[in-house]
């Protein structure tokens, strides 16, 4: 296993909360308001986004869309890497998915296979009118033909780097960093 060292900081605070405004501003335009969005979070670090997005939509358009959480686990298709008794957490959708318009939330999209997972799960809740991708990080190299409607910002990577995302709720911090694998 290799050991992760820090490279370089992509975002700080100031923005990752100027890359949210933009998007809750984008989610709307495109959507032309958000009386029919659901915004549901990836579990981990896209339910605190989601929820972050909620709120700046809110003071948009004077209403909070609602905010869902999707476990992903047992759609992954690396499951049998995950160990014999994988974590489940629960999955909650404030309304039914079925005719509503569903934001999709995740920190950061790579190969698409966690989106790919993610829809898979979704389309088990119910028949979305629309399907739409927001993500912090856009780190490219995708597997899967799947393209984020809402980008906060592209951080081109090599294979040997990892992005982390760091969030006030869950690590005390806002900051996006490169990492690098050290062999």
């Amino acid at each position: 296993m290799s050991e992760l060292k820090r490279k370089a900081q992509v975002m700080d605070a100031e923005g990752v909360r100027r890359a949210l405004a933009r998007l809750a501003h984008e989610i709307v335009e495109k959507n032309q308001g958000a009386a029919e969005v659901i915004l549901v979070g990836i579990r981990r670090r896209g339910i605190p986004l989601a929820q972050r997005l909620s709120k700046l939509i809110g003071s948009i358009e004077g209403t909070e869309p609602p905010v869902g959480e999707l476990d992903i686990t047992l759609y992954r298709d690396d499951l049998s890497t995950l160990g014999p008794n994988p974590i489940v957490h629960r999955t909650y959708i404030p309304k039914p998915v079925t005719d509503a318009t569903v934001v999709l939330v995740d920190d950061v999209i790579y190969t698409g296979r966690t989106t790919r997972a993610a829809m898979d799960a979704l389309f088990d809740l119910g028949r979305p009118r629309a399907v739409q991708l927001c993500v912090l990080i856009d780190r490219g190299h995708r597997e899967l033909p799947i393209r984020p409607d809402f980008v906060g910002k592209n951080v081109p990577t090599s294979k040997k780097e990892v992005i982390e995302v760091h969030l006030e709720e869950i690590d005390g911090e806002d900051a996006v960093y490169i990492m690098e694998k050290q062999e």
